[in-house]
């Protein structure tokens, strides 16, 4: 038998009870034994809910009960959740977690805790929902390095991006639409400015290289100075707008970078739209692969969850693999490497701006939208060449200023 404790009852925590309940039969053969649910720990009270007699508000319920030996972790954010974690695993309790906060700053600990105990970390929610991306790169794609890890890894970006995109609206207004569907939290800045889809690309190149990376140290920008214009011109040239998570192994130095990029049409992440998230990835045996999903809501975050109290069940007693040591690797700018660019051009005269543009990117297709400004189609440049040829543009006739340069994912 297999005993477990939930800590939550929000969104993911009382999902996973939900369907332990109406799948009880289905999850037990993957677990090939009972699951039963002996404790949920909340500060809050739910006294309409079915689970209401499994409801504790002490801590020690969960830690101190031998019966228990599989934790659900669906606290978020790192405080009390680390705490409670780290104990739990200290006790030979496995965790079972979607706290992608809680992994990126915790991970290598954590598994580290784990296997002095005889037990198991999993957190395949933590990153892509229901996606199934933490446990293909562990284990199905053991016999591959990987060299390339590109993804959507925020449904709330991609959805406020998409409708730029499709519609011509505005940040703003893109914003308060999907806050009114429920896609965007009332202070959205951990999504808007990019540190959701960092903690989640700091995980995934944690275990892809079995080395620590720190999140804070990932260059992260966001989608807060996207305007309708950026969308307007990567139509123009049948591309759209993304924010990418993205990383590139090479020679055993990894860059990294989260940021906006212009994807072409022809790019596997182009048609990845509204909420959902995929994760492209390119290994040395196995070739390109992409994984597709809903990276987030209740049901499909709460089956990646169970999918794992499955796998901590049927190894109960064992720690499984986990090639993420405590070893720390720093990473390098992403655009230091060589990409296409889309560069918009700030005029105050457009016939001069125009040839200044062609002189310094030659062979660089030219863009007209609005009568203030344009944009250069710019191949195969790398960061630092890119930068000195943005300083002698701002410096030419005609030209008032570099709006922005933007990176590509595949050719333009």
């Amino acid at each position: 038998m297999a005993d477990i404790a939930i800590l939550g009852y929000g969104t993911v925590g009382s999902g996973v009870a939900e369907i332990l309940r109406k799948n009880k039969d289905a999850v037990e053969k993957k677990a090939t034994r009972p699951v039963v649910v002996r404790h949920i720990f909340d500060a809050r009270d739910f006294p309409d809910s079915p689970d209401k007699n499994l409801m504790t508000h002490d801590i020690n319920d969960v830690l101190n009960d031998g019966r228990v030996s599989i934790v659900v972790e669906a606290m978020g954010g790192t405080e009390p959740a680390y705490g409670y974690a780290l104990e739990s695993l200290r006790r030979g309790k496995s965790v079972c977690t979607s706290n992608k906060e809680l992994v990126a700053k915790h991970g290598a600990e954590l598994l580290k805790t784990a296997k002095e105990n005889g037990a198991n970390l999993l957190f395949e929610a933590s990153v892509g929902g229901g996606i199934p991306i933490i446990r293909s790169i562990n284990q199905s794609l053991s016999a591959d390095n990987i060299y390339e890890i590109t993804g959507i890894l925020n449904g709330t970006t991609n959805y406020i991006l998409t409708q730029m995109q499709a519609n011509g609206a505005d940040f703003a207004s893109s914003l308060k639409t999907a806050q009114e569907m429920g896609y965007a939290e009332r202070d959205p800045s951990a999504d808007i400015e990019g540190w959701d889809s960092c903690r989640k690309l700091a995980i995934l190149i944690s275990i892809a290289t079995g080395y620590d990376t720190r999140y804070e140290t990932l260059i992260t920008e966001g989608i807060g100075k996207i305007t309708e214009r950026d969308a307007a011109y990567a139509k123009k040239i049948n591309a759209s707008v993304k924010l990418i998570a993205a990383a590139k192994i090479i020679n055993g130095e990894v860059y990294a970078k989260v940021s906006p990029a212009i994807v072409k049409s022809g790019h596997p992440l182009y048609a990845v739209n509204d909420v959902y998230n995929a994760v492209y990835l390119k290994g040395d045996v196995a070739g390109d692969l992409m994984f597709y999903g809903h990276g987030a809501g209740k049901y499909p975050t709460a089956s990646a969850v169970i999918s794992d109290v499955a796998d901590a069940a049927r190894h109960l007693g064992k720690a499984l693999p986990c090639y993420w040591s405590e070893e720390r690797r720093e990473t390098a700018d992403l655009d230091i490497l060589s990409f296409d660019r889309l560069v918009r051009i700030k005029t105050d005269e457009i016939s001069k701006a125009r040839a200044a543009a062609r002189e310094i990117f030659p062979g660089a297709q030219i863009i007209e939208i609005y009568p203030d400004e344009f944009a250069v189609t710019v191949k195969n440049i790398a960061g630092p060449e890119l930068g000195g040829k943005l300083r002698a543009l701002t410096s030419s006739d005609g030209v008032s200023g570099v709006i922005n340069a933007t990176r590509a994912e595949g050719e333009l």
